[in-house]
């Protein structure tokens, strides 16, 4: 295990994994997904909801920052008992566009305005436009991902 000194830290990031639909079924027409998120060397999971391949989370975890360049990994999988567990799929968080929107230190702004959009491209895993939002006194991004290496699914996710 890698220790990282307080001084490498910029900041800590919360993530809120909120929901997936249409996810593949890997037991028989049902799932029992889960997300593995990873960023740099942290790795933490959400818990398991059984068979279903819509699943609510619903669930918030804080990372640290150390590299604005490192985007947070988020890999769907599928709890299996007997075997090795199910991949369902993966997508990236690029966190500049949000982090750009934090260093203009904006306060006292309307809630619900529209500090930033991120348009869905190529070189991202949006599966719709994004917008980063003053909402209840802080700044958010919510985004639903196109999981890649899969025929169907996406994950909604929120940081800020």
């Amino acid at each position: 295990m890698t220790l990282i000194s307080m001084e490498n830290i910029l900041g800590l990031i919360k993530l809120r994994i909120k929901r997936a639909s249409n996810l593949k079924a890997c037991d028989t027409r049902t799932s029992d997904p889960y997300v593995f998120v990873t960023m740099a060397e942290q790795q933490l999971k959400t818990t398991v909801v059984k068979d279903t391949c819509n699943p609510e989370w619903n669930e918030e975890l804080t990372l640290y920052v150390t590299n604005v360049n490192i985007p947070i990994l988020l890999t769907v999988t599928d709890k299996d008992t007997f075997t090795v567990d199910d991949n369902m799929g993966d997508a990236e968080i690029d966190l500049k566009p949000y982090l750009q929107c934090v260093k203009m230190e904006l306060s006292d702004l309307p809630e619900g305005h529209i500090v930033k959009k991120v348009q869905q491209d190529r070189t991202n895993c949006l599966a719709e436009e994004s917008s980063c939002i003053w909402k209840n006194d802080k700044l958010i991004q919510e985004m639903t991902l196109r999981l890649r290496n899969v025929k169907s699914g996406e994950i909604t996710v929120e940081i800020g």
